[in-house]
Formats: C-alpha cells, sequence, structure tokens
C-alpha cells in the first residue's frame, strides 16, 4: 500500500479484490497470507474513513 491516503471508495475496491482473490481455488498460502494481510489494511482504512465522517455528522447535528 502506498503513503497516499485513498479515498473511501479505492479502499473499498481494493478491499474487495482482496477478497475475491482469497475465494480463488488455485492460490498458495503465501498469496492468501498477503491478500489476507492487505485486505485488513484495507478494511482499516475504510473503517477509519467511516468513523471519521460519522463524527462530523455528529458534530454537525447538535
Amino acid at each position: 500500500m502506498t503513503e497516499k491516503k485513498m479515498t473511501f471508495e479505492e479502499a473499498l475496491e481494493k478491499l474487495e479484490k482482496s477478497s475475491e482473490n482469497l475465494k480463488r481455488e488455485n492460490i498458495t498460502l503465501e498469496e492468501a497470507l498477503k491478500n489476507f494481510e492487505e485486505g485488513i489494511a484495507y478494511y482499516k482504512q475504510c473503517s477509519e474513513i467511516l468513523n471519521s465522517a460519522k463524527q462530523k455528522i455528529e458534530t454537525y447535528s447538535k
């Protein structure tokens, strides 16, 4: 993953791709672990973006 901050949509797309790769029948253990680790990183990024948006909405709603 690069240092550039991804948008939610970009991170979600990469998370979906990692998930799809894990479902392949001919995936090696090394590839599976790599895709799993990348997927976790993209999940965390999506989660952080959503939490930030939630906080902003709560702030503006008060």
